[in-house]
C-alpha cells in the first residue's frame, strides 16, 4: 500500500472514531428520555421491522451479538409485550421471532421521537451545510454498508 493511501486511511478511521463517540452520545441520551428499552433492543426491533420474522441466530449474526445476548434482549421485549416467538409450521425446533403490533407501535414512535429530536439540532445549520451533510452522510452509508456488513456469514 502506498504511502499517500495509508495516510487516507488513517484519517478515515480517527474521522469515525470521533464521529461514533459525537452519534452515539447524543443518539442515547435522546433515547433513553423516550423509553426505558436500551439500544441493543431498538438494535432488534429496527431489525425484525426491515427483515419481519427471524430466528435468534439471525438476529445474533446480524447484528453481531452473542445468542445469551439476544436471547436475555428478547425476553425483556416479549415482557414489554414488543415481540412474540413463533414456532415455525415446518419445523418445530425453529423459533421465530416477530414484532408484535404494540412492537410496531412503539418503534415508530420511539424512531419518531429520537428523529424530531436530532432534527431540531440539525436545523441551526445553514442549507448549504445541510446539503454538503445528506451527501456526506448518504456516502458514508453507502460505503460502510458495502465495506462493514458481512451477511455472508450468518446461517439460515
Amino acid at each position: 500500500m502506498n504511502n499517500e493511501l495509508d495516510e487516507q486511511i488513517k484519517q478515515i478511521v480517527e474521522n469515525l472514531m470521533r464521529i461514533h463517540p459525537l452519534l452515539t452520545k447524543n443518539l442515547n441520551r435522546s433515547i433513553r428520555s423516550k423509553t426505558n428499552l436500551n439500544p441493543g433492543s431498538l438494535f432488534i426491533l429496527g431489525l425484525l421491522k426491515r427483515a419481519g420474522m427471524l430466528t435468534m441466530s439471525e438476529i445474533g449474526c446480524k447484528l453481531s451479538m452473542p445468542k445469551p445476548h439476544v436471547t436475555a434482549q428478547i425476553d425483556r421485549l416479549i415482557a414489554e409485550g414488543m415481540v412474540e416467538r413463533m414456532f415455525d409450521p415446518n419445523d418445530r425446533r425453529t423459533i421465530n421471532i416477530q414484532l408484535t403490533d404494540k412492537g410496531q407501535t412503539d418503534f415508530t414512535q420511539i424512531k419518531l421521537d429520537v428523529s424530531e429530536e436530532i432534527r431540531s439540532k440539525l436545523q441551526s445549520i445553514d442549507a448549504n451545510k445541510i446539503q454538503e451533510l445528506l451527501d456526506a452522510s448518504n456516502k458514508v452509508k453507502e460505503i460502510l454498508t458495502e465495506v462493514m456488513i458481512d451477511n455472508n456469514n450468518c446461517v439460515k
